[in-house]
């Protein structure tokens, strides 16, 4: 039996198939999370608007986030029900009752909002009227956003599989097999297209370039080799997303390092020891990561060297950082939203948008930031100097 890891404000907990609930290590070990740190605020924090999407799903840590196409948002919750919503204004354009388990999602793209369900469907809504276009059988959980392209939708199931369908009616195209070590952490990492390749990230500490016509692989890497004596300290998962920026891809892992590999080789061009599970992202400057103990690290994105380490957020179970406008946006357990500098790190905003945990990224649409909370509220917010207007 696999059994997989979840990782909640900074506990190791076992799950699987008939295993209970256990923290690892005593209780007096366990690093707990700082309390709100002071700061000086040097922004004016303006919710736009809050819509419930639907029923919570408080600690499943599933991979539903918000989507947005730069004119709506779209999102989904645990008890199927799916809405699209105007970003301006959160005026519900449609909703639909899927009657699934909404785990992961939605991914936003040529006219589909794609998600993943528990038990192991991919479903296609249309993003004009919120109709299902398909429905597609796979293996497994999904637990994270798939990948879209004109042609193909690519996704990472949790028995070590990259499936790639096709977009127009959810058949298997073809699907790669990465072997799964016997312990590993909740989640998969979701995979990226870019041209007519796929790159994904496995559980075993590897990640992979793909033929997105036919699979072939193009070349694979080990970001993180498996290390220590325990099946903990040999934890390797790329559970973070990867991310492609120009022929750059970024990739993380637990108890591992954060890298940067070529596109068109796969060569590991620069890697640092920030372990993540939460995820990263990256503009054309730097590359912003969420570690495992909630540091949040800028690093450049031609060296990787550390640009500057937030660590007054330690162990709040950040999500992946978001950059809009000059800074970063992070989530917390408590459902707290973070605004940092992007240039140095400094913590300049903060608003509580739920009393529940935000475990999904913030999107971006402009100016504006949309956070889901796992209540399935989701707010928005526009950000400004307190001088302005």
């Amino acid at each position: 039996m696999i059994r997989r890891l979840l990782i909640v404000s900074g506990l190791l907990l076992v799950t699987g198939s008939g295993c209970s609930l256990f923290r690892s290590d005593d209780a007096e070990q366990i690093d707990p999370p700082v309390p709100l740190p002071e700061y000086e605020s040097r922004l004016k924090l303006d919710r736009l608007w809050q819509v419930k999407v639907g029923d919570g799903s408080e600690h499943l840590l599933l991979g539903l986030a918000p989507a947005t196409d730069g004119a709506r948002v779209y999102a989904g919750a645990h008890d199927g029900r799916a809405v699209a919503v105007d970003l301006e204004n959160g005026r519900k354009i449609w909703s639909t009752e899927t009657d699934l388990n909404l785990s992961a999602g939605p991914t936003v793209g040529h006219g589909l909002a794609v998600f993943g369900t528990g038990d192991g469907q991919i479903v296609a809504l249309d993003t004009a009227d919120g109709s299902l276009r398909w429905i597609s059988a796979v293996m497994g959980e999904v637990l994270a956003p798939v990948a879209i392209s004109s042609t193909s939708v690519a996704m990472r199931s949790v028995e070590g599989r990259l499936r790639v369908l096709d977009i127009s009616d959810g058949v298997e195209l073809w699907n790669v097999e990465q072997p799964v070590p016997k312990l590993t952490l909740r989640g998969t990492s979701s995979p990226a297209i870019t041209g007519d390749t796929v790159v994904a990230g496995f559980d075993n500490g590897r990640v992979a370039a793909y033929a997105l016509r036919d699979g072939q692989t193009r070349w694979e890497n080990v970001v993180a080799p498996a290390r220590g004596r325990t099946e903990v300290e040999r934890l390797a998962d790329v559970d973070s997303p990867i991310h492609i920026v120009d022929q750059d891809v970024y990739a993380s892992s637990y108890n591992g390092r954060t890298a940067s590999l070529a596109l068109e080789s796969g060569q590991i061009l620069w890697s640092q020891d920030v372990s993540s599970y939460h995820g990263l992202s990256a503009d054309w400057t730097a590359v912003f990561v969420t570690s495992s103990v909630s540091h949040v690290v800028a690093m450049s994105r031609t060296s990787g060297s550390i640009l500057w380490t937030q660590e007054a957020l330690h162990q709040r179970a950040l999500t992946a950082p978001t950059p809009v406008a000059n800074s970063l946006v992070v989530g917390d357990y408590e459902g707290y939203v973070h605004w940092l500098d992007a240039s140095n790190g400094d913590l300049i905003g903060r608003v509580r948008a739920d009393k529940t945990a935000i475990v999904a990224q913030p999107r971006v649409a402009g100016d504006v930031v949309v956070v889901l909370a796992e209540s399935g509220t989701m707010t928005a917010y526009r950000a400004r100097s307190p001088e302005s207007r």
